[in-house]
């Protein structure tokens, strides 16, 4: 739910009320008459304790319902009369967490242990035990307790819920934008860039059968038209990679490997340590590495060999494609798209990425995805 912008932290708040609930257990105990027997310091001490131990309500709003019933009893029994306010605060947040039934219990239980309780330190008719007992717990504020912590733990609920359909509803729209944004770029792109292409190669292969040197130009748009083609067909499947269909994923990097091998290029997988499953984000991703690396591989590093290495860590997955192509350690590297996306979805993940020449020679990419906590 949406908090004010002065709220102020969850556990300031929780030792605020505690520390209420002590000066007010305190007050209401010390103003009547002095406990006989000469327990009053036992009981103040008591009395104390069961508001002090609500700033633990939150994390363990169990073992405060346990603990305030209980020394409400202690502070009953060394002749205190003071409404248990800091157990009706606990059945309040045992309520809220969804512990209604042991709150229900422990109530029914408490009603039982304080009357045997009042029984035994007094003296009186039974009649007045049972008022005592009433002093201590009110029916109606115990049901008003229930009541509360089960509104607000529905309205928390359907918050919840209202927020998981905004999301949802959020995420559909986008991806109906994308599958839009798709269609455009296919009706206004494909097309043209075919077009192009088809008549640079044309062109291209006419004026070979002529024995015509080929303008540089001419080769230029050929080899545009061509990486335009292949980029925008990269585009339009991330477009159009939807949930409908299982994205590829850590399962699918063997047949990725072996696609890329051929008579020129040497391309070879290990899996190191004990494969697990990892979350659905991170084997997408480990799977765009690879896919990104070994295309740059073949489209730039006039490399002959290739490696991909999958290490499975207990709480990180580490990729790693080398290949001996032409990158130096002084060689110029500008990062192409290609490799601002493998850093843009390693960032996400909250992993971190390596990408530059290696020492003997070639490129190499290294990255290390975390598996607690991506989804």
């Amino acid at each position: 739910m949406d908090k004010g912008r002065f709220a102020l932290p969850a556990h300031v708040t929780d030792w605020a009320i505690a520390v209420g609930v002590a000066a007010l257990l305190l007050g209401t105990g010390l103003s009547g008459p002095p406990p006989a027997g000469g327990g009053e310091l036992i009981g103040a001490l008591l009395l104390a304790a069961g508001g002090l131990a609500l700033a633990a309500r939150r994390r363990a709003p169990l073992v405060v319902l346990a603990a305030t019933g209980l020394l409400a009893v202690g502070y009953q029994a060394a002749g205190f009369e003071a409404l248990a306010v800091s157990y009706l605060v606990a059945v309040y947040g045992a309520v809220r967490a969804g512990h209604r039934t042991v709150a229900l219990a422990a109530s029914l239980a408490l009603l039982v242990l304080l009357q045997l309780t009042a029984l035994a330190s007094h003296d009186g008719p039974a009649r007045e035990s049972v008022g005592q007992v009433r002093s201590t717990i009110e029916i109606a504020w115990l049901i008003a307790a229930f009541a509360a912590g089960e509104a607000v733990r529905q309205a928390e609920r359907r918050a919840d819920e209202a927020e998981r359909t905004r999301e949802e509803t959020a995420r559909r729209r986008a991806d109906e934008e994308r599958l839009r944004i798709a269609r455009e770029l296919h009706d206004a792109l494909t097309h043209q860039i075919s077009v192009v292409t088809l008549q640079s190669e044309v062109a291209v292969h006419v004026a070979r059968r002529r024995g015509e040197q080929v303008p540089e130009a001419l080769l230029a748009i050929q080899e545009a038209g061509r990486e335009a083609s292949r980029e925008l067909r990269a585009t339009l499947e991330a477009l159009r990679d939807d949930d409908t269909t299982p994205p590829p994923g850590l399962d699918h990097i063997p047949h990725l490997v072996k696609r890329f091998h051929t008579a020129d290029l040497d391309t070879t997988l290990t899996i190191r340590g004990h494969p697990h499953a990892v979350p659905a984000a991170v084997g997408r991703t480990a799977y765009r590495i690879v896919q990104e690396s070994l295309t740059n591989v073949t489209r730039h590093a006039a490399a002959t060999t290739a490696s991909v290495l999958i290490d499975h860590r207990p709480d990180a997955l580490a990729i790693r494609v080398d290949d001996n192509g032409t990158a130096t350690l002084h060689s110029a590297q500008t990062p192409g798209l290609g490799l601002l996306g493998m850093h843009e979805r390693v960032a996400a993940l909250g992993g971190r990425l390596r990408t530059e020449p290696r020492h003997a020679g070639g490129f190499t990419v290294q990255a290390e995805l975390p598996v607690n906590g991506a989804t």
